[in-house]
């Protein structure tokens, strides 16, 4: 990215005048309002076109699979922030997407450029994707690394949704290169690493879409918008039925101190 003074500064997305607002190419009022889903609509913003039907099919089934994940960190963040503070909707939720990094939401991405570095490194190289494979979970062994997208604490035996996904890129027949890769580290990575990893849906996100056409650099995207669904669900139950204050008290039965004793020598909680 250039820094610094610019000759002329462009944007191919959006501009309006007084009688029209126009939208990559497209009339805001007559081409897309009513016209157009949400899904198609998303992928139009960021890529400058519409996407086909396996396209919008494929993003979808995304989106969908993550946008509602429990109470995780990102969630308890955004409704203790509205239980602080009730009339601060848009605080609240920027509590929840600043919560979504390396661990929660964005292990996609880092599954995603795994997969971009695995494919850029057999073709650098020469040598077949296979062993390509084998030589990057060899580098995450020898680094005591985990091996992005694979693996899940609860699903042993095979996260449902990654298989979801992956059968619905096999059915659109937009199956490829990355889901090849995902699926040759699934294959390998068990006797490499010496413990069962199948695919989780944080592999199976991004290696489905980049190969439906959907770019590396934009696979933080999908995440966010899935979990912005989700946080709106979240916060409006929060409105309705706080449970911001049990979750904070909650936290402060279950951490215990282990600091310095008072002077006093009295006891603290």
């Amino acid at each position: 990215m250039r820094i610094g003074k610019q000759e002329q500064a462009y944007t191919a997305i959006a501009t309006s005048d007084a009688d029209s607002i126009t939208v990559r190419g497209l009339d805001l009022c007559d081409e897309l309002i009513g016209k157009i889903d949400f899904t198609d609509y998303f992928w139009l913003l960021v890529l400058g076109e519409k996407p086909t039907q396996q396209q919008r099919a494929m993003m979808d089934a995304c989106l969908v699979s993550i946008a509602e994940h429990g109470l995780v960190p990102s969630v308890q963040a955004a409704r203790m922030t509205l239980a602080a503070g009730p009339e601060a909707w848009q605080g609240a939720m920027s509590a929840g997407l600043l919560g979504m990094g390396s661990v929660v939401a964005g292990s996609s991405e880092t599954a995603g450029r795994f997969l971009d570095d695995i494919l850029t490194r057999a073709e650098t190289d020469g040598t077949d994707l296979e062993t390509a494979v084998v030589a990057a979970l060899k580098d995450l062994k020898a680094a005591r690394k985990k091996v992005p997208g694979l693996g899940h604490p609860q699903h042993s035996e095979g996260d449902p949704r990654a298989n979801r996904l992956l059968d619905i890129a096999d059915d659109l027949g937009v199956s490829g290169k990355y889901i090849e890769t995902l699926r040759l580290l699934a294959e390998h990575a068990p006797g490499i690493i010496e413990r069962p990893l199948p695919i989780n849906v944080s592999g199976a996100i991004p290696a489905t879409i980049l190969d439906a056409g959907w770019p590396v650099d934009a696979l933080k995207a999908v995440p966010l918008l899935a979990r912005t669904a989700g946080l709106a669900a979240h916060l409006l139950e929060e409105s309705r039925r706080s449970i911001g204050f049990i979750m904070s008290h909650k936290a402060d039965l279950a951490i215990s101190y282990d600091g310095k004793p008072s002077a006093s020598g009295k006891k603290t909680a």
